[in-house]
């Protein structure tokens, strides 16, 4: 449990973590009952720093047999969700086709929300593909980059057409243009795709009471969403509320490998989200089922032809056992220009692919980015 910085005694009322105006230190505990979130602190910033965590939409998706009880929840949230245009620009010439229909492809994007008076557009700093074979009783999630450097096609407003970051895509076309991008990139038809704004995350996390996540090293995040911007997390078995879990999976400065590691990060919460969500406990609490299912629509954008009770419906049988994650293979950083980017291994990235598509996880795992 974090502990507070100061010498003031722990008040009942008040947070069981460290004050607005301190560095937050996350000690190593067994789980307890968490406080109240970093986000009632944070009400009143304009906005936060950008979002590295997409799992809001792993949680609306691979829900799983815990969720379909919350069935009645889903059809209203479906009602009242966002929607996007993910697909109506993209020429259905030279998609690729599944062999298999039963398969199913998500693209799980976390969107980089701007400051209003920006210019610049918007990216997306997280961009996961999720591949389900046609069993639907496992997963693999992969992780591209946002830096990947590869082919834009070019889109219907004219941009593109040339090699850039992946994430660049995003801003120029919006999501069909970076639908189009991966699935030229891959090889993989996309079927649905979601997008996870940061700013229902804490929401989310906090409504399921709180993950556990095991710190491998510990590390101190300098641009935290405190106001201190200062959160250090110890190495440990620890519980970590919605703005702990945000600080976690969104820091990469802290480590050499910067992206690298934020992904891991990333996915370590991931699994512990779809873990605490289909363990039981939020079925059987109507106001917990509530507030989780609220937070998660507020959170999360749908392309249109996507369903979120036929999806958790197909989905039942994924749990967080049947995930298996990875990273897009790549042969390190270069430099393209005055830029620094990350340069695909494309002797891998065919071969690792085209095994996703087939399920032969003993060559994905051989072929991925270790």
């Amino acid at each position: 449990m974090a502990r507070r910085s100061s010498s003031h005694a722990v008040r009942p009322s008040r947070s069981r973590y460290a004050d607005d105006d301190l560095t937050e230190v996350i000690e190593p505990v067994d789980e307890a009952p968490l406080g109240k979130s970093d986000k009632q602190k944070l009400r009143g910033r304009k906005r936060a720093k950008r979002i590295a965590l997409i799992v809001g939409l792993v949680v609306a998706l691979l829900g799983g047999g815990g969720l379909l009880a919350g069935g009645l929840y889903l059809k209203s949230v479906d009602d009242s969700i966002g929607r996007i245009d993910a697909f109506d620009e993209i020429p259905e010439e030279g998609r690729p086709v599944k062999a298999e229909p039963k398969v199913k492809n998500f693209l799980m994007l976390g969107s980089d929300t701007r400051d209003p008076n920006a210019t610049s557009g918007s990216r997306t700093d997280t961009i996961i593909l999720a591949h389900f074979p046609a069993d639907h009783a496992s997963a693999q999630l992969i992780s591209i980059p946002r830096d990947t450097w590869v082919f834009i096609p070019k889109a219907k407003n004219g941009n593109g057409g040339k090699e850039a970051k992946i994430n660049a895509a995003f801003n120029w076309g919006g999501t069909s243009l970076l639908v189009q991008t991966i699935e030229k990139f891959t090889g993989i038809r996309i079927d649905n795709v979601v997008v996870v704004d940061f700013s229902g995350f804490e929401q989310i996390v906090d409504a399921l009471g709180g993950v556990t996540i095991t710190v491998e090293k510990g590390f101190t995040s300098n641009y935290s969403l405190l106001p201190s911007h200062v959160r250090v997390f110890k190495a440990g078995k620890q519980v970590m509320n919605g703005g702990q879990a945000l600080d976690y999976a969104r820091e990469r400065h802290a480590f050499s490998d910067g992206d690298f590691t934020r992904i891991k990060h990333q996915q370590e919460v991931i699994k512990a989200v779809l873990d605490k969500a289909t363990s039981g406990g939020i079925v059987s609490n109507p106001a917990k089922l509530t507030s989780f299912v609220n937070a998660m629509a507020g959170a999360v954008k749908v392309d249109k032809t996507m369903s979120l009770l036929d999806t958790a419906m197909e989905l039942r049988g994924v749990s967080g056992a049947g995930l298996s994650f990875y990273t897009s293979p790549t042969a390190g950083f270069g430099t393209k220009g005055t830029e620094s980017v990350l340069i695909p291994d494309m002797t891998k990235v065919g071969p690792f692919y085209e095994a996703v598509r087939n399920n032969d996880l003993a060559t994905v795992e051989s072929l991925a980015k270790k």
